[in-house]
């Protein structure tokens, strides 16, 4: 193959893989902004019924703003085409529950995206300073001479030492430049944003490698313990089995220490209190910079999850193995093949018999499940009859007290407000007007109802109730105001069903 067909043949590759697929296709600026806005920088699993719900208002608020290509159909049947898209995966969480997350095909393409939307200079002091530090430091830790590695720390400990005794002596602390620190928070947040889709191909690494071991695991083609003992080895060095593995282990290494966790907490507070920083960064990444820690800890999290996933998944197969299964289908085999051989020995080398592939069902009209039982013919023992003396007493005012909404007593007051014989503006100020007796939660209920039979209409604002129980405590609820029609006037038309039905409901609530 020649060079340019090589070379044609990778690219052809990379177009193929689902993060182009994502940014090629014609609505991925929908897609793209409906994942920025669903799961945020930290990627954090979305029940699928949110998601849904979520995906269907994003679209209807971005269709009002006059884009027309959006995807089609429910919230449900986008977020499949997604996952068949390798963009949106869906797991179960700690309780159980179905989530949405993103993959790092698609992080990796919001990643893309953001990096795009910043305004960053494509050269700089800054960056230039920083690839030859990267550089210098990357020589000295894996030159393998001896006497270079000691020329270039001797020459990084002189440097710094000139600039401490520079400082003690008092000179002028040179200040670094707005477009300096532009060039640095910019690098520093691409380099953060790298991070999520990052763990999510660690995480994806060994979800992949579970699926291997248990479609080995049922497979069963060698011995049970030839295969027990290849996959605990091979789950004791899942994290130095692969590149993904070997990558998060050094950095589960360095990011473990507190000491270092501390100093990266520390340094990034240094650099948000700058003076340039105010003028510099935006709130979002003020945020961003600020949640490094969490992101962090919450992606090691994700990813040791995931690798005790792949852990306990041994486990538990090995544990529910079921031995006694394997050694009843090696009998089995057994007597057959003797069965066989005995046939063999009686029979000439041309001799057929038909045998079915599985053994005849046996025709059972029915079958007993219970037999009798003596203890079953005993009679059950006498009911003892309670004495009436025994029972609490119990006096009708405590029955009346327990029961529903005395509505004919409150029509009657009711009526009388109406007469204006109980002056009331609303049915509020009524009920503060009754005796204790007729004041009770559920009284509430009975003046609705009487109210709502006789059409009126409530009002968006509340005015409080101050119910009293029967043992005297207060209790306040707070219900639509309901004014009291004025018996001078008019009666007004009756509002209709919808109306009415409406009103009760709030009332109620």
């Amino acid at each position: 193959m020649s060079e340019i067909a090589a070379e044609f043949a990778r690219v052809t590759g990379a177009f193929a893989q689902p993060t182009l697929t994502l940014l090629h296709q014609r609505q991925a600026p929908v897609v793209i902004t409906i994942f920025r806005a669903a799961f945020g920088r930290n990627n954090k699993p979305i029940p699928t019924a949110r998601l849904h719900t979520q995906v269907e208002e994003h679209l209807a608020q971005i269709r009002l703003t006059g884009e027309t290509d959006v995807p089609a159909g429910s919230g449900r049947d986008i977020c499949q085409r997604w996952m068949r898209g390798q963009w949106l995966v869906r797991s179960l969480d700690e309780g159980g529950n179905e989530v949405y997350t993103l993959t790092s095909h698609a992080q990796q393409a919001l990643e893309l995206v953001k990096n795009l939307t910043r305004d960053r200079a494509t050269l700089s002091e800054h960056r230039i300073a920083t690839i030859l530090t990267t550089v210098r430091r990357f020589n000295a830790e894996a030159n393998p001479d001896r006497t270079s590695r000691m020329t270039i720390l001797n020459e990084e400990i002189a440097r710094l030492t000139a600039e401490r005794d520079r400082l003690v002596d008092g000179a002028e602390i040179v200040g670094a430049t707005s477009d300096f620190m532009l060039e640095g928070y910019t690098e520093l947040l691409s380099l953060i944003s790298a991070l999520p889709s990052d763990f999510a191909r660690v995480e994806e690494r060994f979800a992949t490698i579970r699926a291997e071991i248990l479609a080995a695991f049922r497979a069963e083609d060698r011995p049970a313990g030839e295969v027990i003992d290849d996959y605990l080895a091979r789950a004791d060095a899942l994290m130095t089995a692969t590149h993904e593995g070997r990558a998060f282990e050094g950095a589960f290494a360095l990011l473990r220490d507190d000491a270092l966790v501390t100093q990266l907490r520390d340094d990034l507070t240094d650099l948000l209190d700058h003076p340039l920083a105010d003028v510099t960064l935006s709130d979002a990444e003020r945020s961003e910079l600020r949640g490094t820690v969490r992101l962090i800890r919450d992606g090691l999290d994700r990813v040791l999850s995931q690798r005790s996933r792949v852990t306990s998944t041994l486990k538990e197969y090995i544990v529910s193995h079921d031995a006694a299964r394997d050694r009843e289908l090696e009998q089995t085999l057994r007597q057959i093949e003797s069965e066989l051989m005995t046939w063999m020995a009686t029979t000439g080398p041309r001799a057929s018999h038909d045998v079915p592939l599985l053994p005849a069902r046996l025709s059972v009209e029915h079958l007993r499940e219970r037999f009798h039982d003596p203890a079953d013919d005993r009679l059950p023992e006498r009911i003892r009859a309670a004495d009436p003396a025994d029972a609490p007493p119990v006096s009708l005012a405590e029955l009346m007290a327990q029961g529903g909404p005395q509505l004919g007593s409150l029509r009657e007051r009711l009526d009388a407000a109406l007469a204006d014989l109980l002056p009331a503006s609303s049915l509020g100020e009524l009920f503060e007007r009754l005796e204790p007796s007729l004041r009770r939660p559920v009284e509430i209920f009975g003046l609705l109802h009487l109210a709502a039979d006789q059409g009126w209409s409530a009002e968006e604002a509340e005015e409080a109730f101050t119910a009293l129980r029967p043992d005297g405590s207060r209790r306040t609820f707070a219900v639509p105001r309901l004014p009291l029609p004025d018996p001078d006037l008019p009666d007004p038309a009756p509002t209709s069903p919808t109306t009415t039905t409406t009103t009760t409901r709030k009332a109620r609530r």
